[in-house]
């Protein structure tokens, strides 16, 4: 019987088997299913559904070092778990009786979609007729729902609701080639004019419909935090890598290892200063924010602009800590074999998300500054 509790120990455990794996999981496009299996098996999809539904309920910032770990063994696998146990967050704006028959077959629930509202749903009878596509479902292939968001074409407001679909009814189309987070499996997926009832729809700023700390947290700021979480596990791999490579690999026209020279050693002690600066700025937001969570306090305006420029300025450092690593590897780095390569690739794809853009830093400074803007993705 699975433990209802995950622990650190059990994914520390883990995650030399993740990293032996890197290149299969790379290859493939997509975590294999037997891994995927050994991570339902140490609670990994379950930290955040609730106690009531046999989750392991944890606190934010534990969740986070689950995260953390995970993506220290490998990017890929970080990423697409933390996407994947996702599920009681989105799941948690539907009707209660909806909610519980999701999680009646128990808390290992994992969830594929995406916020960009690229589909159309049409009110029918008891729900709405569906039909799109949507790009960058990580995990798509394992899922066992699907979050489509949708412009509902009937001049209702707000005029975007998300759609709960089961894997059976969308359609996974092969579009992840590229350059970084290859293992993540995030490809498209397709909706042929499918029957979804009202009660399998939500609102993303509807009230949750269960009391617990978590669905107090608004999701960008979550989605921050926790993405934040993979950024420094793949800085602080990629710091490992480097760090090793470094006792045996001795430079071009050198006498001495790599780990003897002194410009290697003053860029490693920056690059970790830099990490654990990064690292502690971003728990002690995670920190901040569960105790606000539990205490039931309102996230102000400028509380979320912290949030949002705490994970922007976290992975810009961690693509700092990267790219010294990658360079102090040398010629070593450039091979497909170097696991530093990979976590090059790893940490500029990851910057791509919307959540950590460029001009996420000049959106927060606009609500610390006092402008009026629109907070609806703050």
């Amino acid at each position: 019987m699975i433990e209802t509790n995950v622990t650190l120990e059990a994914v520390a455990a883990l995650a030399p088997v993740i990293a032996a794996r890197s290149d299969e999981i790379e290859s493939g496009r997509r975590l294999p299913p037997d891994l995927v299996d050994e991570l339902t098996t140490a609670g990994c999809f379950r930290t955040l559904v609730p106690r009531s539904h046999g989750g392991a309920q944890l606190d934010l910032p534990i969740e986070m070092r689950v995260i953390e770990e995970l993506a220290r063994a490998d990017g890929s696998v970080g990423w697409t778990v933390m996407i994947g146990c996702l599920a009681p967050v989105l799941f948690g704006r539907l009707p209660r009786s909806t909610f519980d028959a999701l999680y009646a077959g128990g808390p290992d629930v994992i969830l594929a979609g995406t916020v960009k509202p690229s589909g159309v749903a049409t009110p029918v009878d008891n729900g709405f007729r569906v039909s799109g596509r949507w790009a960058f479902a990580s995990g798509c292939q394992h899922s066992h729902w699907f979050a489509a968001h949708c412009v509902v074409n009937d001049g209702r407001q707000p005029p975007i609701r998300m759609m709960v679909l089961p894997a059976a009814e969308v359609e996974i189309e092969d579009t992840w080639s590229v350059v970084g987070l290859c293992g993540t499996g995030s490809h498209d997926f397709v909706v042929h004019d499918a029957f979804v009832r009202a009660e399998r729809s939500f609102v993303l700023w509807d009230e949750p419909c269960l009391d617990v700390a978590l669905l107090r947290v608004p999701e960008l700021s979550l989605s921050s935090l926790r993405g934040g979480a993979v950024a420094v596990g793949v800085a602080d791999g990629a710091l490992g890598e480097v760090t090793s490579l470094a006792t045996g690999k001795v430079p071009l026209f050198s006498d001495e290892t790599l780990a003897a020279n002194p410009l290697f050693q003053n860029q490693l002690a920056d690059a970790d200063a830099q990490l654990r600066a990064a690292r502690s700025l971003l728990y002690a937001d995670a920190e901040r924010a569960w105790a606000t969570a539990v205490a039931g306090t309102p996230f102000t305006p400028e509380h979320r602009a912290r949030i949002r420029a705490t994970a922007t300025w976290v992975t810009r450092t961690a693509v700092s800590v990267v790219e010294m690593a990658y360079a102090a590897g040398g010629g070593t780095s450039i091979y497909s074999a170097s696991p530093l390569q990979r976590r090059l690739r790893d940490i500029h794809a990851l910057t791509q998300h919307f959540a950590v853009r460029a001009d996420t830093l000049t959106k927060a400074g606009a609500v610390l500054a006092g402008q009026d803007i629109d907070l609806t993705f703050v």
